[in-house]
């Protein structure tokens, strides 16, 4: 019933599917098989086959190259509580190493006051490091778009399928219900059939039982006229 609704509110040039895809993109999502996107097509297609929805190899499989596994790695490292603790240790060696024991005894540090050369490190590194960080989270981003692609579509199929489990729910209710109606029918047929009978029988009774009383009612007359 709820199918047949669907194809009442369709257009006469799509009310008549010619393909299985066709016939399903237009009871489920109202739409021709041509104007789906990638997306649902896939879903279509994967409901006409009856088939499980398979994850990508690019899911399942590690086939990240040596620079992008190594620039996942410097993103690790690099954006966590270790990294800022460790590099805040070596700050405090670097400046405690210049100011108070080179500076102090020797006289001659390898980076005094104000400590270029530790800017010049520190702007390189920041220069490399943000470079390989954004990468990493590009490459990541595309394999989450990937991933939220095949969730999507693992929900749309779902809920397709709760759709047409619907569909089947109804159509097989309007059938138990039509059913019954006609065992009802039949039922108060034959109940009506039955009353007629009884009905017919009572009446050829009492009219059975009427003629011996009409009979004696006759005769007594008879009687009476005869002794008089």
């Amino acid at each position: 019933m709820a199918a047949e609704t669907r194809l009442r509110r369709l257009p006469m040039s799509d009310a008549l599917p010619t393909t299985p895809t066709d016939n399903l993109s237009q009871e489920l999502l109202g739409k021709p098989y041509d104007e789906l996107t990638p997306i649902q097509k896939s879903v279509i297609d994967l409901i006409c086959a009856e088939a499980p929805a398979e994850v990508g190899a690019h899911l399942k499989l590690d086939d990240r190259t040596f620079w992008q596994r190594l620039a996942d790695s410097v993103a690790a490292v690099g954006g966590s509580w270790g990294f800022i603790g460790g590099f805040f240790v070596m700050l405090v060696i670097w400046v405690g190493l210049n100011v108070l024991i080179l500076g102090r005894y020797i006289s001659h540090p390898f980076d005094p006051y104000p400590f270029i050369f530790l800017n010049l490190l520190l702007s390189m590194l920041a220069a490399i490091q943000a470079p390989v960080i954004m990468m990493s989270q590009n490459r990541a981003a595309a394999k989450d778009r990937l991933q939220a692609e095949h969730d999507y579509m693992v929900n749309l199929r779902a809920e397709l399928e709760i759709m047409r489990l619907h569909d089947k729910l109804d159509e097989l209710r309007s059938r138990e219900v039509e059913a019954l109606m006609v065992q009802q029918t039949e039922a108060l047929k034959l109940l009506k059939d039955e009353v007629a009978k009884m009905s017919g029988a009572s009446k050829l009774k009492a009219i059975a039982g009427a003629k011996p009383l009409a009979k004696t009612r006759t005769k007594a007359p008879a009687h009476a006229a005869k002794k008089g």
